[in-house]
């Protein structure tokens, strides 16, 4: 069933809204990694670290769930569909995975974060966890601008269930003609 106009365009914008902000609270994240990763004065990785882990939880993971959840209820209620065009499905695998990857995530951040805010971190504590939380970080931002791309450039493919959704749709529309021709037409 589609969305009448109205709705259709508040769910495209509460869409488009929240995937910009994830997108946006990503690369914010990124950069504040990197800084916490070279940075020199205690103090300020510190600080870095523990807005990292404030970052996360009140603004990554909040927006990475409205843009899954309008972003499902956007292709249910278009005529894309959840499961008709494979740039859809692909969407939201990668949204799903993300999303997934990213509660993982933030563990790595917690735990750095947590040092952080006990103690004074030297260049070499948690390298490992401060290098992975810039190295997920970037990839979350390739994996957010490929599923800006696939819904800008909408790449062509119609799944099986895609192709059995428009031949019943053609044959209800072919019937329905073949009806309004078979009655005839009162004078």
């Amino acid at each position: 069933m589609l969305m009448p106009p109205a709705l259709r365009k508040l769910a495209l914008t509460a869409h488009v809204a929240s995937s910009v902000g994830w997108l946006g609270s990503v690369a914010v994240f990124l950069v504040l990694a990197v800084v916490g990763l070279t940075g020199q004065d205690t103090q300020r990785v510190r600080g870095v670290y523990v807005a990292l882990e404030t970052t996360g939880w009140y603004a990554i993971v909040p927006l990475a769930f409205a843009s899954l959840l309008t972003g499902v209820l956007q292709s249910l209620g278009t005529t894309w569909g959840l499961l008709r065009h494979y740039w859809v499905l692909a969407k939201l695998a990668l949204t799903v995975v993300a999303t997934f990857l990213l509660l993982l995530h933030m563990q790595v951040a917690d735990r750095v974060a947590d040092m952080a805010a006990r103690t004074n971190l030297s260049s070499g504590d948690l390298n490992g966890m401060r290098v992975q939380l810039v190295a997920d970080a970037a990839a979350a931002v390739a994996v957010l601008l490929t599923a800006t791309a696939l819904s800008i450039y909408k790449p062509r493919g119609i799944t099986r269930y895609g192709w059995r959704m428009q031949h019943k749709q053609r044959a209800a529309r072919a019937g329905d003609a073949a009806t309004e021709r078979a009655v005839p037409a009162r004078t």
